[in-house]
């Protein structure tokens, strides 16, 4: 099975390789059967890459630990969940799965997209064979994860405890649903500059195509902070570490891109800027695996000596330096059709996001790649934590809130003092009300008050755009307000499954402050039958008790809850010990979760057989409204993206007495 695997991805490589010769030849010589057979090709990569990664998930599931990456992500006793999950537990069944998955992606835009632009479609294919091919070749040439293992282990050393979480076998599945579905759109921006067809038919195409990644890549990002939140133990949820940063990035850049279309489209503006959003989305992509997967953050030295690194960092230097040579060689043919009319406008308002966004991309790029640069120039490895990003980062994210609320409510081109007025009083009535209350209940902090009042006024905003568009429908069609406010997203699912996703922001919004500026935290170290206390809760330690699972043992606390001196519930932390990996013991933290709060429990450590135990609680603000808001951006995104049906003419027979004559 491992020869087969490996055999598979030597025909795929030569598949590629064929597709981008193909594509170029085919483009050239304006030949559409060459072409054709290019975007065949397409699918033949993804049948072999697909039957490698069968094989490979084959032999993880068969405890085949002959070969080495079985031998090191898996062994006989780890649940069967996580021996799938292991394909992309390491860095080579990781990249074997990325490749997997832009398989899936190739073959459904050469399915679907095979009408839609023939004047460049060939471009398109021989990009996507250039992508698959670098990561075909990354796979026999570097990490291979089909090498035998010589002699051959009786059981394998089994999967990072920190990956034995439930959400760590879906986040990665939408981190990379994300990352990879940024490559369609990017190919079809690289295709219009290659080709010179600059109009506005290659943004309509791909708009859904960057939305469909953009809400993967959004729901792998909520869930590995629902990860981090329950299995790190430390009360939050996001820790501006690498490996985040690098997921964020692209969200950040895609977003800009998803507004900044819709100024394209209607004014033919900001062509230039949306081409280079595309291409830094998909770049900031390879950029983080290369960070993450390469050793360069732990030091530049381990960089050199990686498989994978130098690989990594010619293919992102071939794609810097391509883009902006193709770039600068058609920037004629993207001069803006139009120029702003006013300042106070809606397209000010959009290009002023996309700036706070791409200044939050590039802040945050700078704190990940400080430790490469502080080594690379000072041969001292320094690095900056969370607190830089939030204070760098926290004052943007306001600035780009409060723009949510203002934006919608602005008119295309210009603006005038009567239609502001009467489009801006009510949102900014209810931030004042918002901020009004906020102080009346004892907060002082300038911070959270203008956090939780910008939040009151794009809530406001975005409840005035839904109550005037009902009515609006209502005094036209004369139905009822449910009825006009469904047929008011059929009619207009773009704009107004948008303004679901800034309802999602706000919502998460509220979860962020909460947890920023009003956690409490206690700590203590209790004998059984003593009690903590912290906020309105009283938590008693009856005991400590283990139990026996597959692969690990689990040792539980068990802790009975008190509010206002009511027993209201047990909680019970946890702490997993793993038998091959006994030095890497999990957190499993107890959570009691609540709209206005969560009561959250840790297992710190025990003394004397459990007699003596030690916790950390926090009680953590709004901290729902964090994952509901969520929840509420992706459904927001599937309305957005939700293709309406077309309206099919039927044909009516006219009687021949009623056919004039000449």
């Amino acid at each position: 099975m491992a020869d087969i695997g490996y055999i598979s991805l030597l025909l795929a490589l030569v598949i590629t390789l064929y597709g981008v010769i193909a594509g170029i030849w085919g483009q050239r010589a304006r030949w559409p059967s060459m072409v054709e057979s290019a975007r065949r090709a397409l699918y033949a990569y993804a049948i072999l890459v697909s039957i490698s990664t069968l094989a490979l998930w084959y032999l993880l599931l068969t405890d085949d630990f002959s070969v080495v990456y079985v031998a090191g992500h898996s062994e006989r006793a780890l649940p069967t969940f996580y021996k799938f999950a292991a394909l992309w537990g390491g860095q080579e069944g990781s990249l074997l799965f990325w490749a997997f998955i832009l398989g899936l992606y190739v073959t459904a835009a050469a399915a679907l997209l095979r009408e839609r632009h023939p004047e460049f479609n060939a471009y398109v294919y021989a990009i996507l064979h250039s992508i698959a091919s670098f990561f075909i070749a990354l796979l026999i040439f570097a990490a291979n994860p089909f090498a035998p293992v010589s002699p051959v282990p009786p059981d394998g050393s089994g999967l990072n405890p920190l990956l034995q979480n439930y959400w760590m076998v879906v986040h990665p599945i939408g981190l990379y649903l994300g990352y990879i579905g940024f490559t369609i759109p990017f190919a079809y921006a690289m295709a219009a500059l290659l080709s010179g067809h600059l109009g506005n038919a290659w943004v309509r195409t791909i708009r859904r195509w960057t939305l469909v990644p953009w809400m993967f890549l959004s729901i792998g990002i909520l869930m590995g902070s629902q990860w981090a939140y329950m299995e790190l133990g430390w009360g939050g949820y996001w820790a501006w570490d690498p490996v985040e940063n690098a997921s964020f990035m692209p969200w950040l850049t895609g977003t800009a891109f998803l507004h900044s279309i819709m100024i394209q489209e209607r004014r033919g503006m900001l062509k230039v800027w949306n081409v280079v959003l595309i291409f830094l989305t998909f770049w900031l992509t390879i950029l983080g695996t290369f960070i993450t997967r390469s050793g360069v953050i732990e030091s530049v030295h381990s960089f050199a000596l990686s498989n994978i690194g130098p690989m990594f960092f010619a293919f992102l230097a071939i794609l810097l330096f391509g883009f902006l040579y193709v770039l600068f060689t058609r920037w004629p043919l993207l001069r803006s059709e139009n120029n702003l009319d006013a300042i106070v406008s809606r397209e000010t308002t959009f290009l002023l996001n996309n700036v706070i966004l791409a200044t939050i991309a590039f802040t945050t790029l700078l704190g990940t790649t400080w430790p490469i640069l502080s080594e690379l120039f000072t041969n001292e490895k320094l690095a900056v934590s969370a607190p830089f990003f939030n204070k760098v980062n926290g004052p943007i994210f306001a600035a780009l809130l409060f723009l949510l609320g203002v934006c919608p409510l602005l008119p295309w081109r210009r603006a005038t003092w009567q239609a502001l007025r009467y489009q801006l009083q009510w949102p900014f009535i209810g931030a004042l009300l918002t901020a009004i209350l906020v102080f009346a209940l004892g907060e002082r902090r300038w911070w959270p008050i203008a956090g939780l009042a910008t939040a009151g006024l794009v809530f406001m905003t975005l409840v005035q755009e839904f109550i005037r568009g009902t009515r609006a429908r209502m005094h036209t069609t004369n139905e009822p307000p449910w009825t006009a406010l469904l047929n008011l997203f059929k009619r207009n699912q773009r704009r107004y499954g948008g303004y679901v996703v800034h309802l999602g922001v706000v919502l998460m919004a509220l979860g962020i402050i909460g947890n920023s500026f009003y956690q409490i935290e206690n700590q203590g170290a209790l004998e059984v039958g003593e009690t903590l206390s912290i906020g309105p809760y009283v938590l008693r330690y009856d005991g400590l008790f283990e139990r026996r699972e597959s692969n690990y043992t689990a040792v539980v606390a068990h802790l009975t809850v008190f509010r206002d001196g009511q027993e209201i519930g047990v909680l019970e932390p946890t702490r997993n010990l793993y038998d091959k990996r006994p030095e890497q013991p999990t957190t499993e933290v107890a959570v009691r979760f609540g709209l206005r709060e969560d009561l959250y429990v840790v297992l710190a450590g025990w003394e004397q057989g459990g007699k003596l135990a030690s916790f950390k609680v926090y009680i953590n603000p709004l901290m729902s409204w964090l994952w509901i808001g969520g929840l509420v951006l992706v459904l927001g995104t599937l309305v957005a993206w939700w293709p309406r049906p077309r309206r099919v003419a039927k044909p009516v027979r006219v009687p021949r007495s009623a056919v004039p004559t000449a």
